[in-house]
């Protein structure tokens, strides 16, 4: 098939397994990427995620992930719930509403796999690995360069029609296609998401300090958290939205259709007290499948007794 033909049958899988947007960019270094992300590491903004600083010309450059890549497929898939369990319990600990149902990790990888195969049954052999948050891609910089939206204030990727709450996932492949373009930068003057954050990790427009992030301190941290930012996590035990709800842009999310996103009735229902007396093994059986368990038992326990002012 001809490339428009083959480029109109992967933006129809897309849809047809559940991605809100499909973009593609051409498999090349991204040299713009190259100095952000240098100065960036330099300033120690990755903090104990020394994994970060690792495989550098891998993030950059996909055809050292996928030799002869011609194409980075980038596709959206949207996460934002019915029900919104911190406004629901404002009083109670929150996690951040990607974690609410299963890990998104396998319910993605699971589409993109299928993804794969689909392009083999209709265009034929091609090559390519599937990502989604699990392999040094630039993610964001390949979304954007896919026309997917452009990066906020707050660094994540913005959908005029979306808003935030997606997760990004990717398909390196050796097949050449059409390629979308970049879109404009639509945040203007507002700095809502700098103006909110308690941590001030937003150092300056479109630069977050990942040490100083709240989700940093909940997932990612392994020690003890800071004393200097004790009083400041507003009740947020595993991750943090506080620079996304108070983005303009996602007072245009609407909610998921993914069963598996949906949170369980314990989960929905768990109560402060309940997240204080929580026991190992209801971590176990409640986060079985889910983000949380990144954390472990032990980290959890940890955030809830650093969020909680009694202690």
């Amino acid at each position: 098939m001809s490339k428009p033909q083959n480029t109109y049958v992967i933006k129809k899988v897309a849809s047809e397994l559940g991605f809100s947007y499909c973009g593609i960019a051409k498999a090349e270094f991204l040299e713009d990427e190259a100095p952000r992300l240098e100065a960036w590491l330099t300033r120690g903004y990755q903090g104990k995620m020394n994994y970060l600083a690792n495989h550098f010309d891998k993030r950059l450059d996909p055809t050292l992930l996928v030799p002869g890549a011609k194409s980075v497929i980038s596709l959206i898939y949207n996460y934002y719930p019915i029900k919104d369990l911190a406004k629901e319990k404002p009083d109670s600990y929150r996690v951040a509403k990607y974690a609410y149902g299963e890990d998104y990790h396998h319910v993605i990888k699971d589409k993109l796999k299928l993804f794969l195969q689909r392009i083999a049954e209709t265009i034929g052999k091609v090559e390519g690995r599937a990502f989604v948050d699990s392999a040094p891609v630039h993610e964001r910089a390949w979304a954007k360069k896919a026309g997917l939206g452009w990066i906020g204030k707050n660094s994540l990727l913005l959908n005029k029609t979306m808003g935030s709450f997606f997760f990004l996932a990717e398909l390196i492949i050796d097949l050449e296609l059409e390629y979308d373009g970049p879109v404009k930068d639509y945040c203007g003057t507002c700095t809502a998401c700098m103006d909110a954050c308690p941590t001030d990790a937003i150092a300056e427009p479109y630069v977050v300090d990942g040490s100083k992030c709240i989700s940093y301190f909940t997932i990612e941290l392994k020690e003890e958290i800071p004393a200097e930012v004790k009083g400041k996590f507003e009740n947020w035990i595993f991750g943090c939205d506080i620079c996304q709800d108070v983005c303009p842009w996602n007072s245009f999310s609407k909610p998921h259709n993914e069963p598996k996103f949906t949170p369980s009735t314990q989960l929905e229902n768990f109560s402060k007290q309940e997240w204080q007396e929580i026991t190992e093994e209801v971590f176990q059986k409640i986060f079985k499948h889910s983000a949380v368990k990144r954390t472990k038992y032990e980290g959890l326990k940890r955030n809830i007794q650093f969020v909680d002012t009694k202690k």
